[in-house]
This record gives C-alpha cells, sequence and structure tokens, in this order.
C-alpha cells in the first residue's frame, strides 16, 4: 500500500504538478471545491453553477466545431432539447433529475443524428446556415404545440436538483470536470488508447485526405454531432433543474453565438480553452451587470478585441506558449524556463542547441 501510494505520489508530481498548465488547472478546480466553505453569498453560488454548465455547453461546441471543423451556429438546439427533454420527462413521468437529465441527453443524441445526417453533405458556410436554422426550426415547433411544450412561457415546476444551494454547486461542478475530461481526453491526439482525437485532427485539416487514407470520415462526423449533442443536452439537463424551468429563451440565436464566442476566447481545439472562456467572461459580465450595465456590452466587446487582436488562438494558448516548452527530443512538456528537459536532458531552446553543435 505504502509503496503504491509513492507511485501515485510520484505520478502526481511528474505529470501535473511539473507542467505548469496542469497545475493551474489543479489547483484552479481545488479552489472551486472550497468555494462554498469560503464564500456562502447565493449569488456567488449562483454565478459558479452557471458557469460549470455553460463550460460543458461550450467545450461540447469546441468538441464538433473546433476538432473536426463543423461550424455549427445552433448549437442551442442541442441544449434546448436537453432542457426540454428533461422538463417534460420530469414533469410528465414523475422521472428524478438523476433520470432525466441523462435520458434528455440522450435525446439530444437523437437530434445529433437528425442534424448531422443531412449536414453530412455540406461544408463551410453552407454548414454554418444550415444548422443556424434548426433552432429557429425547434422555437417554431415550441410555439406552434403550446399544450405540450408550454408555448412562450415554457415548462415550469421542474424538480429542482436539491433543496441545497451547496449540494448544487457541487453537483454542476462535478459533472463539469466529469465531461470535461472525457471530451479530452476523446480528442487527445497524444493518447494511445484513444485515436479518435488523431482522426478528428485529420478531419479537420483535409477530409479529402483522410478519407483517401481510409477513414470512414461520416462515421466520425456523425459522432462528434452526437457526442457534442450529448453534452450539449447534460448541460440543457442541468439548466432546467437549476432554474426549473425551460423555455424558447434556450433556443436563441445569441444563446447560439454564445459558446462561439466563449471558446474563440478561451482557445479554440482545446476544450479546456472553452471552460477557461466561460470561468472569465460569464462571472466578469455579471459583475458589469450590477456595476455599470450601460457600458456593460461595449467592455465585453473590447476585451474580445483586444484578445483577438494580440491573442489570436486564445488566451489559454497564449499563455501555455508562455509558460511551457516542448522537449524537440521526447516531447514532453517542461516548464519554460527549464534549459535541459527533465526527462531526456535534450536541450529546449534554440540558443542552447546551436550551441552544443
Amino acid at each position: 500500500m505504502r509503496d503504491y501510494a509513492w507511485r501515485l505520489s510520484k505520478n502526481f508530481q511528474g505529470e501535473i504538478l511539473a507542467v505548469p498548465g496542469k497545475a493551474i488547472a489543479f489547483f484552479f478546480l481545488l479552489f472551486l471545491f472550497f468555494v462554498p466553505v469560503i464564500i456562502s453569498n447565493p449569488y456567488i453560488l449562483r454565478i459558479l453553477i452557471f458557469a460549470s454548465i455553460f463550460a460543458i455547453y461550450a467545450a461540447s461546441w469546441d468538441f464538433l466545431s473546433g476538432f473536426t471543423g463543423q461550424v455549427n451556429f445552433g448549437h442551442a438546439v442541442f441544449f434546448g432539447v436537453g432542457a426540454y427533454a428533461t422538463a417534460l420527462l420530469n414533469l410528465k413521468l414523475g422521472l428524478p433529475p438523476a433520470a432525466t437529465i441523462p435520458l434528455g441527453a440522450l435525446v439530444a443524441v437523437l437530434t445529433g443524428l437528425i442534424v448531422g445526417i443531412p449536414a453530412l453533405r455540406l461544408r463551410g458556410h453552407y454548414l454554418a446556415l444550415v444548422t443556424l436554422a434548426f433552432p429557429i426550426i425547434l422555437t417554431g415547433i415550441v410555439l406552434a404545440f403550446p399544450n405540450f411544450t408550454g408555448g412562450e412561457l415554457g415548462l415550469y415546476g421542474i424538480s429542482p436538483l436539491s433543496d441545497s444551494r451547496v449540494l448544487i454547486y457541487y453537483i454542476a461542478l462535478i459533472v463539469m470536470i466529469a465531461s470535461v475530461l472525457i471530451m479530452w481526453k476523446l480528442t487527445d491526439a497524444k493518447s494511445t488508447f484513444v485515436r479518435t482525437g488523431v482522426i478528428l485532427h485529420a478531419i479537420r485539416e483535409d477530409e479529402i485526405t483522410a478519407r483517401a487514407s481510409g477513414i470512414n470520415t461520416t462515421k466520425y462526423k456523425l459522432l462528434a454531432f452526437c457526442v457534442s449533442g450529448f453534452f450539449a443536452g447534460i448541460a440543457g439537463g442541468l439548466s432546467a433543474h437549476f432554474l426549473q424551468i425551460a423555455g424558447p429563451s434556450n433556443l436563441t440565436l445569441f444563446f447560439s453565438f454564445q459558446p462561439i464566442i466563449w471558446t474563440i476566447f478561451g482557445g479554440i481545439a482545446t476544450i479546456y480553452g472553452p471552460v477557461t472562456g466561460v470561468y472569465i467572461l460569464y462571472p466578469l459580465m455579471e459583475i458589469l451587470r450590477g456595476v455599470i450595465p450601460q457600458l456593460r456590452m461595449l467592455i465585453f466587446a473590447l476585451i474580445l478585441i483586444v484578445v483577438l487582436l494580440f491573442m489570436p488562438q486564445g488566451i489559454t494558448t497564449w499563455f501555455r506558449d508562455k509558460i511551457e516548452v516542448e522537449c524537440p527530443r521526447c516531447k514532453l512538456t517542461n516548464v519554460a524556463t527549464r534549459q535541459y528537459c527533465r526527462a531526456c536532458n535534450a536541450p529546449l531552446h534554440l540558443e542552447q542547441r546551436l550551441e552544443q553543435r
């Protein structure tokens, strides 16, 4: 037992603490776990609960559009389907949140198939315009059957996740961490166990070449739509049970563009970039709402412009490049201040490599 604990400690030091980006992520998550102990303000907890929910939502968009290049301008359809399906299962069948949320996410997977099949014939801005139509179609369906969907008022009276806001906070946080880790693992091009990441990268870079190499691009693009729909549906279900209402506001065009903004701000094709974008921008906008609501959108626009100008690949990618460096020999990540690799002792910077020659 002692040997196992020692090996676990060494692995933790080598894989987490030795890599600056992972160490920052670890301590940030550790901080989030202790937030309810430090802060008891229900409004702050509400903001952080929504940040966790929207982090799942934004990461699911990145999984589809960032890694496969299938630009989706109607991502709210998955969130809305998950929310409405969860609400109907709870109100009509009396199922508890533990059952309605995953079942609602499965309905969102079915929606991903419905959206994905016609979208397979389209690329680029044609695909983006087609996906943009789906939330509008679903909104029309919602308004056409008010007795079933609640119409403009939506469905209300949904069972809460819990009577305790602190418990709701931990549920949202744990689901967010699990969802993001799964999506990150599925897209990790360096993984030796899951090859999905390499294939998704290949489809994004050159789908024709990927198909010529024997990759069934149709299958993997549908898989991306389904996985993205599943996790967006999870986010929609959590939101419905937290707010205890599911309405047409979940299907607006602006809500479809929000994950795109969060992802581009944080760093596209990273999974953790959208999470960073949400945890920075969403609380900031809520703070500005209470402090200077008149200038709120102006400040938001200026922040986006600055990031796009000086950090075009996103704030996390820019920051990671400043604090990390990859060994040219063994590809291990090191602190940027190191001169030689911590594993193979190879020179990390061009100046050292030139000196050795």
